[in-house]
């Protein structure tokens, strides 16, 4: 795992003399494992295996005795030099989107005098987080560095809330799994004068009385094709890097060639790769990687290099034949002479909550946990540098609660192929003819809902979520139930009584406390982009290989604003996302896609999913024997045991929700079994988050 950290203290000098930091009384404390990116007054580290191109430091030649300035970027950025220096004169002025707007996935920090900007990204697979600490402020890019530091225990508030409403801000608030430390929004930075703290927006707000103009359609896609070209090009742009060559190669095995002993180790190769499943995200990914026009010494100006051939990576999970059609797209796609693919084949041993007693702690839960073998297996057959196509789905497609919103600005024309779309998924059936009217109702009431009284309906139905919880067997099921301003997770009906309660309150606070309000629509669709880049941050660390980096380029800020960009009419149409990549690789030269591309594999995951559970069944209920939630007072072991049964052997139960219990409870014995801390120093925290190892029960916290 990668983080910086560094603090803001009222203090003129924190003592940073040789990446030693102070507390003030002359004793030092500094992470371990870290280099020094700055000292005094205010210092920042880098902790981690970083690559040497992943941290750039820029400073700016300032009068003698002016304050000064410099910023440092850390990730794959794709600005050059003299556009960093041109953000820092921005940033000096109090333009902050400046620090935001350049290809790639990174983090930037920006010191003037005595401030210090720090800009999260605008999905949220970036955060930043802060805490009181020292008489100031301490922040990172990763929570547990500063639980460790304040010695800070559990929220079991939040993890109740993180349950309930996965997708819901408002449950969540500002709020981490450990007690004191907070996350900056998605879209806001956090500024620092002296260890005091603010937290500002550096996004425009949509007017909820006049909506925004809309952008030519044709105009919207072709910003997205090259917000997405500009992405994969500075990933490719990049330095190649090898991986390391430890642990050392065997030697001849037989039957196992050195590519067969590199994976059995799980050392990528040296280059870029990019996952192609089949589908429209990664296909577009592998494809623009591959034939990229315009890069200096391809050959013909296309492709990845000199000569250089993209590995593209497919999964072929062995347990299930339902996904041929996948297979047989992603091979109709590797016919590309500048793709080299390579096929993982797998069986029972990377299904979904395979290996569940391996794997790293990772800086909170997530549904990933579960899946992490699963993962971690492909990705092992891949590059140092691996593309892979996660975030577009919630980046691209429309959030059925967008409805709401083209009613809000009277285009009840454009409401027709979506419920007709839902109508034929419905298929022949009496209950299909009442559909139409079924939405059109609940999108009229959605539109005609204010912030406040929706809240206020969602934290009334909660304590009754077991028994309210809907049914989502249908397409048309799950929209109805998204049209909302909040809803239960599907987590939610196995919680007690006592954790949706105070989920409820979470809720009624929220709702009397004044705030920025969006678009019902616009509002459920970045809370759910949040939701998935943040799990897509938990996978990064739960199946990491060592010497590889993941690139997401759909969770790019540049992505991410330009599909803001196109018009809700265009995204509510069925197909959208496939069409929309159909028009950004057409954009890019690429026009022969096998039949079939872009459909969607729902059904393909569940029933593997259902499989894993019904392998993994005994270890699971072991697991769920005396839950550490059910001494949080969270679930009750009972009741997960029952349903864990009942789901495999096939009720229609949500899956989802019971990968959610089954990944907190995993990462809660993590947790609680962990060595070692992050920091050392004389003035070093003496014990770890959740000290003592002891996952509080909740009536032993303050209400």
């Amino acid at each position: 795992m990668r983080w910086l950290v560094g603090w803001s203290s009222i203090a003129a000098s924190f003592g940073t003399v040789g990446a030693v930091g102070n507390s003030g009384e002359g004793r030092t404390v500094h992470p371990v494992g870290s280099q020094l990116l700055w000292g005094d007054p205010d210092p920042l580290w880098a902790v981690g295996d970083w690559r040497p191109d992943e941290i750039r430091i820029i400073g700016v030649a300032t009068p003698e005795g002016a304050p000064t300035a410099r910023l440092a970027v850390l990730g794959c950025c794709g600005a050059t030099d003299e556009q960093l220096r041109v953000g820092l004169l921005a940033a000096r002025g109090g333009a902050m989107r400046h620090l935001t707007a350049w290809p790639g996935s990174y983090t930037a920090v920006v010191q003037i005098g005595r401030r210090i900007t720090v800009a999260g990204d605008l999905a949220g697979a970036r955060p930043v987080f802060h805490t009181p600490w020292a008489g100031g402020t301490a922040y990172a890019t990763a929570a547990l560095p500063l639980a460790d530091l304040i010695e800070a225990q559990l929220d079991i508030g939040h993890l109740a809330a993180l349950l309930a409403c996965p997708e819901t801000p408002e449950a969540l608030g500002d709020g981490t799994p450990y007690a004191g430390v907070k996350r900056v929004p998605p879209g806001h930075a956090l500024i620092l004068r002296e260890g005091s703290r603010e937290i500002t927006g550096y996004e425009a707000v949509a007017s909820l009385a006049v909506a925004a103009p809309q952008i030519d359609p044709v105009h919207a896609v072709e910003g997205v094709r090259d917000a997405l070209v500009e992405a994969v090009r500075a990933r490719l742009t990049a330095p190649r890097h090898a991986p390391e060559t430890l642990p050392q190669d065997p030697g001849p095995v037989p039957g196992m060639g050195p590519a067969d002993r590199r994976a059995a180790r799980g050392a990528p190769v040296a280059g870029i790769g990019a996952d192609l499943s089949g589908g429209s995200a990664s296909a577009t990914l592998a494809l623009l990687a591959a034939g990229l026009p315009g890069l200096p010494g391809t050959l013909l100006g296309h492709g990845t290099g000199a000569g250089e051939r993209l590995l593209a990576v497919t999964f072929n999970d062995l347990t299930t034949r339902r996904h041929e059609d996948e297979l047989e797209r992603a091979r109709a796609i590797a016919a590309n002479p500048r793709l080299h693919h390579v096929v993982v084949a797998a069986g029972e041993e990377a299904l979904p909550y395979a290996s569940l007693g391996t794997g790293p702690l990772t800086d909170e839960p997530g549904p990933s946990l579960v899946v992490a073998e699963r993962h971690r297996r492909r990705l092992a057959a891949g590059s140092a540098d691996h593309l892979v196509g996660h975030g577009a789905r919630q980046v691209l497609d429309a959030h059925p609660a967008r409805l709401a919103d083209l009613l809000m600005d009277r285009r009840r024309r454009h409401l027709l192929r979506p419920v007709a779309a839902l109508t034929k998924a419905e298929g022949p059936t009496a209950h299909s003819l009442f559909v139409p009217l079924t939405v059109y109702r609940a999108a009229r009431r959605l539109a005609r809902t204010s912030y406040r009284t929706g809240l206020e309906t969602a934290a009334g139905l909660l304590p009754d979520a077991n028994r309210y919880a809907p049914d989502l067997a249908t397409p048309a099921d799950a929209s109805l139930a998204a049209l909302a301003w909040s809803r239960p997770g599907p987590a939610a009906r196995w919680l007690t009584g006592e954790a949706l309660a105070e989920v409820s309150v979470r809720l009624q606070e929220a709702a009397i406390r004044p705030t920025s309000v969006q678009r019902p629509g616009e509002a459920r669709a970045r809370a759910t982009l949040a939701r998935a880049a943040a799990d897509h941050r938990i996978l990064e660390q739960a199946a990491e290989i060592r010497s590889q980096r993941l690139h997401a380029p759909f969770l790019d800020n540049q992505v991410v604003r330009a599909a803001r960009a196109l018009p809700e009419s265009l995204r509510v149409q069925p197909g959208a996302r496939a069409a929309i990549l159909r028009r950004v690789l057409a954009g890019a030269g690429i026009h022969d896609l096998p039949p079939g591309w872009g459909t969607p594999s729902q059904a393909t995951s569940t029933a593997v999913t259902r499989t894993g559970l019904r392998t993994a069944l005994p270890e699971l209920m072991t697991l769920f024997d005396a839950p550490l939630l059910a001494d949080a007072g969270l679930v009750e072991a009972r009741v997960v045991r029952k349903a864990l049964r009942a789901a495999s052997e096939g009720e229609p139960l949500p899956l989802d929700g019971l990968a959610e219990l089954a990944s907190t409870e995993l990462w809660l014995r993590r947790l609680v079994t962990r060595r070692g801390t992050c920091w050392t120093g004389t003035a070093a925290p003496r014990q770890r988050a959740v000290a003592g190892g002891v996952v509080p029960s909740r009536r032993t916290l303050q209400p």
